[in-house]
Parts: structure tokens; C-alpha cells; sequence
């Protein structure tokens, strides 16, 4: 890996604006080559009370500090990300796997967030209210929660992060990040670019692990801690909220997706196509909100499987730093044995692969694109995160039909849906139980809007005017005002 700033690949521990080396290393592996990148620090519990102690002193001072002093710092960091763009995209797709185009749009889009809240800490609004008497004036202020612990996942190693991180940072908030195992060189490589826009001592500090179990706990059970955000499985979910419930955390909670897209007769087709492509092939089908199921309506489907089938065999499967690959391999060996796994219990019962289905000449962690079709609710993957590079196709007759398909499961993160019938388009949004809804388009995360999802797809919002909120207290001042 060639990286023309060297200082991107750190390999040690960042606690109190210091790299900290651990007794023990681990692994961090290609997935694409299965060949070793290099070795990190692996943290355990008695780093990670450093890191909380770091920011516990350090939230006293940055708490107080200026919305403009804070939002200049996150400025300087963005600046930074953008000048180290390409260098990051190589270290993404070297530790992920995604191909190169896509980790350059991750890095552009993390960066993003940064931004956007380096503005919006300076609109962190209190209000002044009626009041009910006239000698007293009341009001209410923002304030900094306190320390944040953030535990973010592999799939979008620097834009899960940032999503998190910015908000906290800009709000006052210091923070401890707990990475995925299997992507921690992002983490350390944006913690560098931190330290040198001139971030305060223990206001930034990351834990590289592969002890995801013990960490948490303490991540979840210390008094310091006051906020966890976690973006991941609905497993582990219980199992934070657990441990965190003692100690009364605020939580915001990222988890899994069920995504449906849904093709009406009255869409586009060649619109639906990229659309579906775009949100199902994306990242080699890793990602939360990648299109789980595909609902075409009856009377169109022919043609749409057969668009489908054409355009799917275009995509280029590969290692993510060749320039024409659009599709790189999954994480590891357990996501490739998930996918044969819900094509043996789709087939059982009664699916046909119609393209691909095996894994690719590329390598043992390469998955060809994949159309299953005949699908229906008994099957596994009707259910659970595909998390690769298949699309599972169902047939409806009816929008009443289409409706209850997709809204039949404990998940509500995003929803898809192709049509160009306005009266439609206002029905079907309105009664799709998901948090967010991609409406002739396949891709529909921005800074600028709130992301997060309903039911068991966790609650809270990242991103947006909403984002910071989850980072901030409201206090209610109540000013009596006495003739002298």
C-alpha cells in the first residue's frame, strides 16, 4: 500500500492526543488479497479508563470553549480530510475492500459531516419563553451532554465515524471511539488528521480492539460516560442497552435494515434499474440500508427482471483498487458462508438463482452478483440483512399488496419505492413504516439530512439540524425579577 502521506497508517492507540502502545497486536488483513496490511495496537480495559479519564478532564475545558473556537478546529479537520482524500481512499479499500471510486465518495461524504457541523454548533439555539407571571422570565439553553462513546462498524470505516464524532466535538463533547476490528487504520488515520488541526489533548481519544465485549462494558457501565452511540447489529443493541440502563445513558441507537424496493408499473424503468442497483450493489450489498427486497409489480415484471438481468451483468468484480472494479469482496469468511447460507434456505424453498450465485474466480472473499427470484416470506432472507451482493426478487399485485410486503418486518430503517404517479408517491410514503424513504432514487444519505430508522432499527437521528441534539441537554432557567 502506497500512501503518499506515510503518517496516515498509525498503528497504535490514541489516548490523550498520544499514540499508546499496547502489550498485545492484532491483525488487520486485506480482504481482497487475505494478505496482511500490517499489526495494531489491541486495547483492553485498562486503556480504555485512560481514554475515559483523558476526556473527562478534557470535556472541562472544551465544554466552555467558543462555538466559533470549536467549529473553526472542525473546520481545519475538514480541510485536512479533503487534502488526504485520496490517500484515505487507498487505506478504505485496502482494509474494506470497497473499490477505490466508491471509498473516494465515502471519504468526501464523511468529511461532509464535519462541515456541516462545523456550522451548526454555532446554531445550537435556546429559546425564550412567555411567561406566565410577570415577575419571572423564563428560558432554555443548549449544553454539552458530557463524554461520548462511540462504537462504530466496518462497512463505512471513516463516514460512520464522522457521522458521530463531528456532532459530539461540535457540541462540546469529548469522545472515546471504539472501531471495528476489521477496519481500525481509518479510525487511526482520521484521529492523526485530528491531532494535527490542532484538537485538544484527550478530546478525540480511539481504542483499537479485537476485545469488542469487554470494552463495551466498560464503555457502557462507567459513570463518566454519559452518551453511547452505536451503530451496528439488533443483538448487540440489547446487550448495550443493558449494561447501559444501570447509569441511565442517553443512547442512539443505528441497527439493521430490511430495506424494500418496491417497483410500481407506473415507474421508470430505466430509472428503477439504477436506482435498484445503486442501493442493492453498493459496497458489494454492505450496508444498512441497501435494498434487502425487491417488490416489482406483476404486469411489468418481465421486463423489468430482463433490464435487470442485462444491467447486473455488467458489473465488474474485482480488487477495489483497480480502476474499473464495482464490486469488491466482502469482509470475511463468515459474511461469504451468511450468503450461501440464505441462497441454500431460499433455494429449498422454492427460489430460483437466475444470475451468479457462487463465489467468484476474483477470490475466496468475492461473491458473483447475484438475482434470486420466486422469492417469498418464508425465506430466511426475507427476514435477515442479506449483506452481499444478491438481490432477492418478489412479485406483487397490488400497492395494498406491496405495502403489507414491506412493512411486514421488526426492521424500519429506509425504504425504496419507483413511481411517477404523484398521488401514489404521497400514498405509499405515508404508510411505509421506515425512517427514511428513497422515492425515484437509490441513494438518499446526506449531511444535511436526519438519518435513522424505527422500530428495531434503533431510534435517534445522525446528521442534520437533528444530529447535534443528540449530544445536548436542554436547561430550563427560571430568572425571578424583584423591585428593589
Amino acid at each position: 500500500m502506497q500512501l503518499s502521506n506515510s503518517n496516515l497508517l498509525q498503528k497504535n492507540l490514541f489516548i490523550n492526543d498520544d499514540w499508546i502502545e499496547a502489550n498485545d497486536v492484532f491483525d488487520v488483513i486485506n480482504p481482497a488479497t487475505q494478505s496482511l496490511i500490517t499489526q495494531v495496537s489491541n486495547g483492553n480495559e485498562t486503556h480504555t479508563l485512560l481514554a475515559i479519564e483523558a476526556a473527562s478532564t478534557a470535556f472541562k475545558s472544551w465544554s466552555k470553549q467558543t462555538a466559533l473556537y470549536r467549529s473553526n478546529l472542525l473546520k481545519k479537520w475538514f480541510q485536512l480530510i479533503l487534502d488526504n482524500a485520496d490517500d484515505l481512499a487507498v487505506l478504505l479499500t485496502t482494509e474494506q475492500g470497497k473499490p477505490l471510486a466508491e471509498a473516494k465518495g465515502e471519504v468526501v461524504y464523511g468529511a461532509s459531516f464535519i462541515e456541516w457541523f462545523a456550522e451548526e454548533c454555532k446554531r445550537m439555539y435556546g429559546e425564550t419563553i412567555p411567561t406566565p407571571a410577570g415577575n419571572k422570565r423564563l428560558m432554555t439553553i443548549k449544553q454539552p451532554i458530557g463524554v461520548v462513546a462511540a462504537i462504530t462498524p466496518w462497512n463505512f470505516p471513516i463516514a460512520m465515524i464522522t457521522r458521530k464524532i463531528a456532532p459530539a466535538l461540535a457540541s462540546g463533547c469529548t469522545v472515546v471511539l471504539k472501531p471495528a476490528e476489521d477496519t481500525p487504520l481509518c479510525a487511526l488515520a482520521l484521529a492523526y488528521l485530528a491531532k494535527e488541526a490542532g484538537l485538544p489533548n484527550g478530546v478525540f481519544n480511539v481504542i483499537t480492539t479485537t476485545h469488542a465485549a469487554a470494552i463495551g462494558k466498560v464503555l457502557t457501565t462507567h459513570t463518566l460516560i454519559k452518551k453511547v452511540s452505536f451503530t451496528g447489529s439488533t443483538e448487540v443493541r440489547k446487550i448495550l442497552m443493558e449494561q447501559s440502563s444501570a447509569t441511565l445513558k442517553k443512547l442512539s441507537l443505528e441497527l439493521g435494515g430490511n430495506a424494500p424496493c418496491i417497483i410500481f408499473d407506473d415507474a421508470n424503468l430505466e430509472v428503477a434499474v439504477k436506482g435498484a442497483i445503486a442501493s442493492k450493489y453498493r459496497n458489494a450489498g454492505q450496508t444498512c440500508v441497501c435494498a434487502n427486497r425487491i417488490l416489482v409489480q406483476k404486469n411489468i415484471y418481465p421486463a423489468f427482471i430482463a433490464a435487470y438481468i442485462q444491467a447486473v451483468q455488467t458489473l465488474q468484480v474485482g480488487n477495489g483498487l483497480k480502476n474499473d472494479t464495482q464490486i469488491g469482496p466482502l469482509i470475511n469468511k463468515e459474511a461469504v458462508e451468511k450468503v450461501q447460507h440464505l441462497l441454500a434456505d431460499a433455494i429449498q424453498k422454492g427460489a430460483s438463482i437466475t444470475l451468479g450465485g457462487n463465489i467468484h474466480d476474483a477470490g475466496a472473499l468475492f461473491f458473483e452478483p447475484t438475482i434470486i427470484t420466486n422469492c417469498n416470506n418464508e425465506m430466511l432472507l426475507s427476514k435477515e440483512e442479506i449483506f452481499g451482493p444478491v438481490s432477492s426478487i418478489f412479485v406483487f399485485d397490488t400497492e395494498a399488496d406491496a405495502i403489507e410486503i414491506a412493512n411486514n418486518t421488526e426492521y424500519g430503517l429506509a425504504a425504496y419505492f419507483f413511481s411517477n404517479n404523484v398521488h401514489r408517491i404521497y400514498r405509499v410514503a405515508e404508510q411505509l413504516e421506515y425512517g427514511m424513504i428513497g422515492i425515484n432514487e437509490g441513494i438518499i444519505s446526506h449531511a444535511e439530512a436526519p438519518f435513522g430508522g424505527i422500530k428495531q432499527s434503533g431510534f435517534g437521528k445522525e446528521g442534520s439540524k437533528y444530529g447535534i441534539e443528540e449530544y445536548v441537554t436542554t436547561k430550563y432557567l427560571c430568572l425571578g425579577i424583584h423591585n428593589e
